[in-house]
């Protein structure tokens, strides 16, 4: 800051003291030969660079009117001075990052779409308070450049839900392939592609790993585009090249543009300001949410009807919850995401919450959450259409059009469909009360009998085939507190009425 300070000082006074010298030389000679001293016809030019920065500053200090007279002016700023100072912008930002930000025509096609989006961008920037806080939470941790945040915009804008024709979703667009091999789970009542924590901890490990590979992160994020396959093909059709501008032409078109969008929401996201652009505000910023871990299934009805919440920020907040169910895991809890007000009404209350949801949830509804669905991946072959793929998986044509986003019947050979069959699931409780006259005895002298549970029993079930008796009834009469912890085998004491 100091060698700054001197070099000012030097470029600001060393003309006074140059122009002293000749004033003091004009002066000896009476202001003889003054017209050979300064020609008319000498123009003197302004530093080029230092004619930027004067824009830049009037431009920042002035906003857009300011702009305006200045280029009125027709003095400063040519009529390329808003692509000089956008250039200048990004060369600020390029200096602050290990990626490779440079202003071209590309670049410059993107943020002028983005500038036409005003609303869209509008409403990414208030989504950034609720997102980035998190996304540079996961990247610090893990020591990778926080401007990979701004990935999740070229890929969804920031839409948690958000879903693309080939079938990739979510913040950070997993495909079910990637999603799977990432460690994320997918099945008919959960996709974690749609979690906006765990997706993301799922894309900094993809990106490290493509950063490992390749050793330059405009190179990662290709790869993340393209796949790294298509990468290493395009770096041998270089001719060995090792940098993305110069693989760039013989990438895949989408992946030729896919670095250029990245660098023009860097700008856009720094600079949505100075184009008259404002956040329109998100339903809840990073800090005024918290997260708790659910031990029994809950609906979303459920929750609203008891914390005084909406559906709909329940779905906007916990988007990884395909049917607005959140089922109990045996082998991990999943999470549900309240503000600040609702979580501690759910805290206070949440064991009579949990009492409540197995005897207000639904038999059908237990039924699913029981059932594990086995997602796998069908490639078409020659002579195969929608009618046989289904017929071979004992499913609907519209069931695999609705999980593939399908407009119509149309197929490819070698095309990958999504197929979701239900394994064998735990038997009904249909199936236990066609046999209850095995499974109830009479206590002797008692004015109650033995419930044997069976495999597939809830309290609900069990409950419904006795005529006045409640869920908390059975729970009260024999000390159970986790309506979840049933036990095949196990005898329940029932008060007949």
């Amino acid at each position: 800051m100091a060698m700054f300070r001197q070099f000012v000082a030097v470029i600001l006074f060393a003309p006074f003291a140059i122009f002293a010298q000749s004033f003091d030389s004009i002066k000896d000679a009476e202001f003889a030969n003054i017209d050979s001293i300064y020609p008319t016809q000498f123009v003197f030019d302004d530093l080029p660079f230092a004619q930027l920065l004067d824009s830049i500053i009037w431009y920042d200090m002035h906003g857009s009117e300011g702009m305006e007279l200045l280029l009125a002016a027709d003095s400063i700023v040519p009529a390329t001075g808003m692509d000089s100072i956008i250039a200048a912008r990004i060369a600020a930002l390029d200096a602050q990052t290990p990626f490779e930000l440079r202003y071209n025509s590309d670049v410059h096609r993107f943020i002028q779409m983005y500038l036409r989006k005003h609303e869209m961008v509008s409403r990414m920037l208030g989504l950034a308070d609720f997102y980035f806080p998190l996304f540079e939470e996961v990247l610090d941790r893990n020591d990778m450049p926080l401007e990979l945040k701004y990935l999740s915009v070229v890929e969804s804008a920031l839409n948690s839900r958000a879903r693309s024709r080939v079938g990739a979703q979510g913040l950070w667009q997993f495909m079910y392939n990637t999603g799977k091999m990432m460690g994320l789970d997918i099945n008919s009542l959960v996709d974690e592609r749609n979690d906006p924590y765990k997706s993301t901890e799922a894309a900094c490990a993809y990106l490290a790993k493509m950063y490992n590979w390749f050793g330059d992160w405009n190179m990662a994020l290709a790869a993340y585009n393209a796949g790294p396959g298509n990468v290493n093909k395009a770096i041998r059709r270089s001719g060995g090249k090792k940098t993305y501008w110069e693989i760039r032409p013989f990438l895949p078109k989408e992946t030729q543009g896919y670095v250029p969008a990245f660098i023009a929401v860097n700008y856009i996201m720094h600079y949505a300001a100075d184009h008259g652009i404002s956040p329109t505000p998100a339903m809840y910023t990073y800090f005024q949410v918290d997260t708790v871990e659910v031990q029994e299934t809950l609906t979303f009805e459920l929750l609203s009807d008891v914390l005084k919440i909406p559906i709909d920020q329940l779905e906007a907040l916990n988007p990884m919850y395909r049917k607005n169910i959140i089922p109990a895991s045996k082998e991990a809890y999943n999470t549900l995401v309240l503000p600040f007000p609702h979580m501690g009404v759910f805290l206070a209350n949440e064991d009579s919450i949990y009492r409540l949801a197995n005897v207000a949830i639904s038999p059908k509804v237990q039924e699913v959450t029981a059932q594990q669905v086995d997602q796998k991946i069908h490639r078409v072959s020659s002579g195969e259409n929608l009618s046989t793929i289904a017929s071979k998986h004992r499913v609907s044509v519209a069931q695999i059009k609705t999980w593939n986003n399908l407009r119509n019947d149309r197929i490819y050979v070698g095309q990958r469909l999504q197929i979701q069959a239900p394994t064998a699931g735990p038997p009904s409780n249909q199936g236990a009360s066609m046999s209850t006259n095995k499974i109830v005895e009479k206590s002797p002298g008692s004015d109650f009998v033995l419930h044997r549970v069976q495999l597939g029993d809830t309290l609900y079930g069990i409950a419904s085939k006795y005529p006045g008796i409640s869920a908390e009834d059975i729970m009260r009469w024999n000390d159970i507190s986790n309506p979840q912890g049933l036990r095949t085998g196990e005898q329940l004491k029932i008060h007949v009425q």
